[in-house]
């Protein structure tokens, strides 16, 4: 199924502005902002910390899923999807984020 397709299928993220992501020395090491060029990752980002509690290397390969053809492109091309970038390295690292919900007001 493409990208688009997929989102359709998970969640609303309407209630929220932004996604923390934070590593295991308490920093918030990204953001995902709802917004024209982030929404789509915010989507993939709230339902993998919905499914797995937190973006583990088994969350980030569901993500990878859900991104569909642009995981290959992100493969082809390091730096072009940042987002898709941080869930290869989570896999490559055994690494773990924790999400922190920024509420819409």
């Amino acid at each position: 199924m493409a990208f688009a397709d997929n989102l359709k299928t998970l969640p609303g993220v309407s209630h929220l502005a932004a996604l923390n992501l934070i590593d295991t020395a308490a920093a918030v090491v990204a953001t995902i902002e709802n917004k024209p060029g982030q929404a789509g990752s915010l989507v993939v980002y709230n339902h993998l910390a919905q499914l797995y509690g937190a973006i583990s290397p088994e969350a980030a390969r569901k993500g990878l899923e859900l991104y569909a053809e642009h995981t290959e492109d992100a493969r082809s091309n390091p730096g072009k999807h940042p987002n898709i970038d941080r869930l290869i390295g989570l896999i490559e690292r055994g690494e773990t984020l924790t999400v922190k919900q920024v509420f819409a007001v």
